[in-house]
């Protein structure tokens, strides 16, 4: 059983929502205009959660940081223009958020505005007291976007549980200092996840709340 925390900040992508086709897709819809080899929807899968930077950087030869950034650029208004409409949520997600006590923010690559949107038009930021992205500040696997969500919620890292999918997002969790939830049901790979040593792992957001959904647990990597 996983003890209560008083503070739960949230992934959104892969956590959350099941996003890749819609975050994929943009990321393919930009690479077919650009010299890039070509890359699989698995591989791109990799990348979600970390900053597109790394992916440009990483299967286009000879990618500026410059030219990185133009790419972003490019991918936003893409992503944006797709509506989310092969987006769902997972399932799972709202149940064990209703039944979760605790006061909640998310934690997350996207930038809080985007967040904020893409939650309200799911059905999910009403479950939330704040929304936190990641604004001009490292993203994951650094921990800045949880210590900001932290600080805006006045909690310290010993209150928090960070529940992502990903093995950045174990990373960051460690780094800022807070316990981590590990998701099975998302886009990371659990070997990679496991090097973190998660202090939890869950086979859907429900076992995160107590009884009934305690049979959602899951006590090994």
């Amino acid at each position: 059983m996983i003890p209560s925390f008083p503070v739960y900040l949230f992934d959104i992508d892969g956590t959350l929502l099941d996003s890749a086709e819609d975050i994929c897709g943009a990321v393919q819809q930009v690479l077919e205009t650009t010299e890039a080899r070509p890359v699989t929807f698995e591989y791109l899968k990799t990348f979600i959660g970390l900053h597109l930077n790394d992916c440009f950087q990483e299967v286009l030869p000879h990618c500026t940081l410059e030219r990185a950034h133009e790419l972003v650029e490019q991918y936003r208004g893409l992503y944006r223009g797709r509506g989310h409409q092969r987006t769902r949520v997972f399932p799972g997600v709202c149940e064990g958020l209703a039944a979760l006590g605790g006061r909640k923010s998310t934690a997350t690559t996207k930038g809080s505005p985007s967040s904020r949107a893409i939650l309200e038009q799911f059905g999910l930021l009403s479950y939330f007291e704040h929304v936190q992205g990641t604004d001009g500040f490292p993203s994951k696997p650094a921990p800045d976007v949880i210590l900001a969500a932290l600080a805006a919620l006045g909690a310290k890292p010993e209150d928090c549980l960070f529940v992502g999918d990903s093995p950045a997002d174990m990373e960051a969790g460690r780094r800022a200092g807070v316990k981590t939830c590990a998701v099975r049901y998302g886009y990371g790979n659990p070997e990679e996840m496991a090097r973190f040593n998660p202090d939890y792992w869950v086979d859907d957001l429900r076992a995160l709340a107590p009884s009934p959904f305690d049979s959602y647990v899951s006590s090994a990597s």
